[in-house]
């Protein structure tokens, strides 16, 4: 188990001491790394089954969690994009050499696309499944009701019932506002690697027909498109870890 240890500043007085934690697989590069989505953590069903792929034909491999998430420390509403991209580069950074596969899943989507803009160098393949970017301003803000939104601005904080969890989940105007700061579909992103788009069309997070918005967005190499009838958001049936793996192993 590999740990990547860093100073945060929450608020610009304070200093506060946060732990990302991450778990690394020896092996052949290019190694893969697992970005996991909202809420979620290093030891979903996604990330474990590439694990066990990484050790079955030995590949390097890194999952870990951004603060808030799972074994990291931190305060889940102190998380904001720009946060967790940070935390996804100092652990490529400190606990990666060589080429990179990215697995983006839902919100990991987003900070894989933000990781490859700021490592162009290191990459050698992107997955993204269900990919969400910019999903703060278009998904989250964009499906609010005014009186919803009066409230999330108003008292810096909003709670919804999650599918996912019995924890409600909790979405933050820091959320909101930081995200602007790395919203990406607002222009062309320029990739110097292969990206393989994986979106179930039963998922009701995020649309389907957002694969191909980014698809279109995206100068890449290549750039393929793969819509799953029936899938939903998680993709973690033994079928879709099969596509998934497949479309890994097609990068390397």
């Amino acid at each position: 188990m590999g740990r990547v240890e860093r100073l945060q500043r929450p608020d610009g007085n304070s200093v506060a001491y946060a732990k990302t934690v991450g778990a690394k697989t020896a092996g052949a590069a290019p190694t893969v790394v697992f970005l996991g989505g909202f809420r979620s953590d290093m030891t979903g069903t996604k990330a474990m089954a590439l694990e066990k792929w990484a050790h079955r034909t030995g590949r390097a491999f890194l999952r870990f969690d951004y603060l808030g998430h799972g074994q990291s420390s931190g305060r889940f509403e102190d998380g904001t994009i720009g946060r967790w991209l940070d935390d996804s580069l100092a652990a490529i950074d400190q606990l990666t050499t060589g080429p990179l596969v990215l697995v983006g899943s839902s919100m990991g989507g987003w900070l894989s696309l933000l990781v490859a803009r700021a490592r162009p160098q290191r990459l050698a393949g992107l997955v993204l499944i269900a990919a969400a970017p910019d999903f703060t301003e278009r998904m989250l803000l964009k499906g609010l009701s005014d009186e919803d939104r009066i409230a999330l601005e108003r008292d810096g904080r909003l709670e919804r019932p999650s599918q996912y969890s019995p924890e409600p989940s909790v979405f933050t105007w820091k959320l909101i506002e930081e995200g602007r700061r790395h919203l990406l579909l607002d222009k062309k992103l320029v990739l110097p690697c292969p990206v393989r788009l994986l979106h179930g069309q039963s998922d009701p997070d995020v649309p389907w027909e957002y694969s191909l918005q980014i698809a279109q967005h995206l100068e890449a190499t290549e750039v393929i498109t793969t819509l799953i009838k029936g899938g939903d958001h998680r993709l973690s049936t033994p079928a879709d870890i099969a596509r998934l793996i497949a479309s890994v192993e097609e990068l390397i």
